[in-house]
């Protein structure tokens, strides 16, 4: 099947299908973003989170099993300290309380795409960010930052801090979620500005071949006057085909999606 007929088809699944999450809806402070991604024809969003403190009863979920975890309290904005101390008054086994960064898992056109996307990520402050291929030829982006806190309360019942503590680790997670919101404002921003100069730059080269061309003559005259006065015995290494394509071998995981 021919690579752009897949890609439309997987979207339009994708944003077709229902949202199986717990909240079952794009997140409050994210939709902006989401919308944004989802308008353009190289770029649609498989998951996202905008970033949430969260209580969870750790004593029968495993990280693999998250979906059936016992949430003791969630909120993707800043939080008190009484609404922990009430999620921990609810019947638990090992309570722990976590704040989970923005995340989102954007499928690309091509990977040229990916990597532009990937670029805005990085430095929008999302330094885990990365690309995966997956065995059909599935291109994700993924946002991702490392500013996340996980902190058990209490094991088999028993609570292992004090209030004062909570009230601690309430106020860091707060903290965590004002930067988190400042990041994902940057990504956003950033975004726009870098997918509106493409499309300016893309509109601009199809409308113009001269210009197009002027740049292919000026490129290769470059490239011949870099090796002019060199002969074939120098003791040099060939030129890498493409360094940018090599560096970003780093951030790829084979995979099925």
């Amino acid at each position: 099947m021919d690579p752009i007929h897949s890609f439309k088809q997987w979207k339009e699944q994708c944003l077709n299908k229902l949202d199986v999450s717990k909240k079952g809806s794009v997140d409050e402070a994210i939709v902006n973003v989401v919308g944004f991604i989802n308008e353009s024809d190289n770029f649609f969003t498989t998951s996202s989170c905008s970033g949430r403190i969260i209580l969870i009863d750790g004593s029968d979920c495993a990280e693999v099993q998250k979906k059936t975890c016992s949430w003791l309290f969630v909120s993707h904005k800043k939080c008190q300290t009484d609404d922990v101390v009430r999620g921990l008054q609810k019947p638990h086994g090992d309570a722990v309380l976590k704040f989970e960064p923005f995340v989102l898992h954007v499928q690309c056109r091509q990977l040229e795409d990916a990597r532009l996307l990937h670029s805005v990520a990085i430095n929008s402050g999302f330094r885990n960010s990365g690309i995966s291929v997956g065995k059909k030829g599935k291109i994700i982006m993924a946002v991702r930052s490392t500013h996340s806190l996980e902190v058990p309360l209490s094991h088999e019942g028993k609570l292992l801090v004090t209030k004062e503590y909570i009230d601690y680790l309430v106020h860091v997670s707060n903290l965590k979620m004002e930067e988190n919101q400042r990041r994902i404002e940057r990504f956003y921003s950033c975004l726009q500005s870098t997918m509106s100069a493409e499309h300016s730059v893309i509109s601009s080269c199809r409308g113009n071949s001269k210009v197009n061309s002027m740049y292919t003559y000026r490129r290769k005259k470059k490239e011949k006057q870099s090796f002019k006065g060199k002969s074939r015995g120098e003791d040099e290494e060939p030129l890498e085909k493409d360094d940018t394509e090599s560096a970003l071998s780093i951030f790829f995981f084979f995979d099925s999606f």
